[in-house]
């Protein structure tokens, strides 16, 4: 039985579908004004494991993951550049598309954009004001009155009266309380904007999420994933005005993931430890970086190092080379349970990728001792451990092009099968100070050596 931590009520449980048999999804994603960073890497990837360990599961999961395309720092970065704002949303959605790919994420089923639903967001926040539960200001603006909504604060854990002791207020903002958030924007000069019952202008953040996700999925959903550092304000007001705008209860499982670290220390652009996952991928392949992704639980803080991913990429080379050189075959189920069992277990206990892992590492070990023993064992039990692997997105290409493909050697294949032809000529002439001084050559080239009753073998270290 699968059990998800669940952010509102802050412990695991029974995953039960509103609709048995169905998932309905919706993960907030990026806000297309810059290349994606390692943080957003990591929402791609958790979310893209959790989709298709449910589908694995036999459920039928619609996955809605958002575009947010209009918003200050669009517009700020668009005025910079001097270009329309939905030229520079268009290319970083591009950017974001080809990211994911190069990471192995699947498509979501549904990826919505803020500007192609006005119509929805105006009528939400129509149905707010209507409702008395939002007001418009003096500035024009429409503000969520928060003091109107019971269980403000549950998902954050937070309460009104600390939360209005440290708010402040900015100098253009007419809101009748710190606390109160924008749903609309009244239009400013050279900003795009949108008809309106209260005028021209453009919706908060906030809205769009509730807008989108509810013409989605329905009023009420399953799950509701994104980043720690969404769980307050963006959350906490989506779960206000959602379940204000609706009268229902909104989500049923909020799952966050938690931060990323550089080094240890919180990842910003300030301190000058910020990547983009482009500036990662010029480094790494881009299945070690999913790899070491999934290294730590979902939930847990992820440590970005030159170590880790270095240790990410020996890990999954570990992996490769177990399914190095087997026949084609068939998984074998009885030899498999085990693993298959251990492996879902895991993913059951709220989608714990390490100990995931962990079963694939031992099935490597099984298929290297069977080797030696039994070939067609060997090569079944690399069928079922490829299958595993595939669960998480892994494994998904040949042995010889990721162990050849990725690493920190330079030398063409050519260059190295010339070089490790030298070396078996002089083991064939006895001379092994040459043999030797080949094969440190090779080292020196960033190539591993492997000697086996088949000959010689070789991958990028």
């Amino acid at each position: 039985m699968l059990e998800i931590y669940n952010s509102l009520t802050r412990q695991k449980a029974t995953f039960t579908p509103i609709e048995p048999g169905k998932v309905r999804m919706y993960v907030c994603g990026m806000t297309v004004y810059d290349y994606c960073h390692l943080g957003h890497a990591r929402v791609l990837v958790v979310f893209d494991v959790v989709s298709r360990y449910l589908r694995q599961s036999g459920y039928d999961v619609t996955y809605v993951r958002n575009v947010t395309d209009i918003d200050d720092k669009i517009i700020n970065r668009a005025n910079e550049n001097n270009e329309p704002f939905s030229s520079l949303t268009d290319r970083f959605i591009e950017a974001m598309h080809e990211d994911a790919a190069a990471l192995g994420v699947l498509p979501p089923d549904k990826e919505p954009r803020a500007t192609a639903y006005m119509s929805q967001i105006i009528q939400m926040v129509e149905q707010l004001v209507n409702k008395g539960l939002a007001y418009v200001a003096s500035n024009g603006d429409v503000y969520y009155d928060v003091s109107k909504f019971e269980h403000y604060g549950e998902l954050s854990g937070k309460h009104l009266e600390d939360l209005r002791a440290g708010a402040r207020v900015e100098v253009d903002e007419a809101k009748d309380d710190p606390l109160d958030f924008v749903l609309w924007k009244s239009a400013k000069p050279d900003e795009p904007s949108w008809e309106s019952p209260w005028g021209a202008g453009r919706p908060g953040w906030h809205i769009e999420c509730s807008a989108m996700s509810t013409h989605c999925l329905g009023d009420h959903f399953d799950i509701h994933g994104g980043g720690q550092d969404l769980q307050f304000p963006h959350h906490e007001n989506e779960i206000a005005q959602s379940e204000g705008a609706t009268g229902h209860k909104f989500v049923n499982v909020w799952m966050h993931n938690g931060f990323v670290r550089i080094n240890e220390e919180k990842m910003s652009k300030s301190l000058g430890n910020f990547f983009t996952i482009r500036e990662i991928l010029e480094r790494y392949a881009p299945e070690v970086v999913r790899y070491f992704i999934l290294t730590s639980h979902y939930r847990s803080p992820l440590n970005y190092s030159d170590e880790s991913l270095d240790n990410a990429h020996s890990g999954l080379a570990r992996l490769y080379t177990a399914l190095r050189g087997l026949p084609e075959a068939d998984s074998d189920d009885e030899m498999l349970t085990p693993y298959r069992d251990s492996f879902a277990a895991a993913m059951d206990d709220d989608f714990n990728t390490p100990e995931a892992l962990a079963v694939l590492f031992d099935l490597a070990r099984a298929v290297n001792r069977a080797r030696e023993q039994d070939m067609d064992i060997a090569a079944r039990l690399g069928a079922g451990l490829r299958q595993l692997g595939q669960l998480l997105g892994l494994l998904t290409q040949s042995p010889e092009a990721f162990l050849r493909g990725s690493g920190s050697s330079d030398a063409s294949d050519d260059e190295i099968e010339a070089l490790i032809q030298r070396r078996n000529d002089a083991r064939d002439n006895k001379d092994w100070a040459e043999a030797d001084r080949v094969r440190d050559q090779l080292q020196a080239l960033g190539v591993v050596l492997e000697d086996g009753a088949g000959g010689t073998s070789w991958r990028r270290a």
